[in-house]
């Protein structure tokens, strides 16, 4: 299988570190993705243009992240990482919560990538912040039922962590030291987290 992606994207990683625990990495080679050349296939991979995309052994391309973690599981026999029954809704939704803090931090980057100094809205950027805020107090107060999981839900709250020390400098550290704790255990249990750090 084939893996589009770039070492920075957060969404990516959380398909690295899925195929890693599931014992998949071998079976999967990673073809770096540019999203901001239109003469990269990805485009024709994903009509989006967006990244990640997995080309399974027949072909196919699979996206987004959520689908293709969904699909590693099922390749490795189902239920490792997205469980059945009410176990499920629980992991999805802490997917949801840090699916959507790593969207509201990408566009906060995005408004100072793609926009002039003199034409970002600093409100815009403001709301993106707050759902992070906002979201990351939720994480901090439930951050104990966290525990010691490996799911869908805990690779992208790890995922997101990390993303966020990557590109706001670990701004969110110093009022979530649950959050700090839980993401030291998880890094020294998964040693592909440290392993996909983006540089």
């Amino acid at each position: 299988m084939i893996l589009r992606s770039s070492p920075a994207s957060p969404f990516g990683r959380k398909v690295k570190l899925a195929a890693a625990i599931l014992g998949l990495s071998d079976r999967i080679e990673v073809v770096p993705a540019d999203t901001n050349d239109p003469a990269d296939d990805l485009r024709s991979q994903n009509p989006l243009g967006k990244i990640p995309i997995l080309i399974t052994d027949a072909g196919e391309p699979i996206y987004d992240s959520r689908v293709i973690v969904e699909y590693l599981d099922d390749l490795a026999g189902g239920g490792r990482l997205i469980p059945a029954g009410e176990a499920r809704v629980r992991v999805l939704r802490l997917q949801a919560l840090a699916d959507g803090i790593m969207d509201a931090a990408i566009i906060q980057i995005y408004e100072t990538r793609w926009r002039a100094e003199d034409r970002r809205e600093p409100k815009w950027v403001a709301y993106q912040a707050e759902k992070v805020s906002r979201a990351l107090a939720v994480l901090e107060a439930e951050a104990d039922a966290l525990g010691d999981r490996l799911d869908a839900g805990t690779i992208t709250v790890a995922c997101m962590l990390g993303y966020l020390d990557f590109r706001f400098a670990g701004a969110w550290r110093a009022g979530h030291p649950k959050l700090v704790a839980w993401l030291d255990a998880f890094a020294a249990r998964v040693p592909a987290f440290d392993e996909s750090r983006p540089s």
